[in-house]
Order: structure tokens, then sequence, then C-alpha cells
């Protein structure tokens, strides 16, 4: 069953990861709509919080794409801890 989902994330990365364009290759990679709730990047590194929508099975795939980027992933819109 297809099932549509809405799903609040946060991530936050170290300053190998500044470079990479995440967003742009979870926009173009999965069939999602991304809606930034709250960033913060500086040259050491960021923290992100989205609301992800989208099919279910596509929801974990972006999930599992950036735990497999090395991202520190949380549920919810969180707070960075800096």
């Amino acid at each position: 069953m297809l099932v549509k989902i809405k799903k609040n994330i946060h991530f936050e990365f170290d300053q190998e990861l500044v470079r990479e364009p995440l967003l742009y290759k979870i926009n173009r990679s999965f069939d999602v709509v991304v809606n930034i709730r709250g960033a913060s990047v500086t040259d050491q590194g960021g923290f992100i919080a989205l609301e992800l929508e989208g099919l279910a099975v596509e929801v974990e795939k972006v999930i599992d794409y950036l735990r497999s980027q090395g991202v520190r992933l949380g549920e919810g819109l969180g707070s960075p801890e800096r």
C-alpha cells in the first residue's frame, strides 16, 4: 500500500560535508518534497531541519541516504547543539 507521509528530521554534519550538495542530491534523487524548516551552516559544520513529504518508502530512502553520508540524524525538527 502506498502511504504518503510528512516527517520532520534534523541532521548535523562536520566540516568535511559542508561543501557536499546534500539537499540538491535529495531533491534530484528521491521523489519527496523538501521543506527547509531551519538551517545553520558554517565552514566548521552545519545543522539542517527538514520536513519531508512523500511516499513512506521514499522518505525512508532519504533517511538511509543521509545516514550513508555520515551525518548525525534525528527525528523532529530539533535544535543545533552549537
